[in-house]
């Protein structure tokens, strides 16, 4: 399909259609929703629920923790940290 085809179905100019290909438009949403509708698509747009990257779980409980039981566990896992490490072995 050429640019021409694709502004006339869509209800643009060429020029409109020829800018729409070049890097940095911006077009609206309604526009490109008009473009892909001349193509014989449909623009679909979707929210998906935004999932932590973190343990919720982990999170509550140390939150449910004293400050003094939070910074006995952080020290706990700092001295347990390369413990089997072979590289940090050689280093002592």
């Amino acid at each position: 399909m050429t640019q021409a085809e694709l502004a006339s179905r869509a209800g643009l100019s060429q020029s409109a259609v020829a800018r729409l290909e070049r890097g940095g438009s911006n077009p609206t949403i309604s526009t490109l929703a008009r473009v892909i509708a001349a193509t014989g698509h449909r623009l679909t747009l979707a929210a998906p629920p935004h999932r932590p990257s973190f343990d919720e779980r982990q999170l509550r409980e140390r939150l449910a923790m004293t400050p003094s039981q939070r910074l006995a566990t952080f020290t706990a896992f700092s001295n347990d940290l390369g413990r089997d490490d072979p590289a940090r072995e050689s280093h002592r």
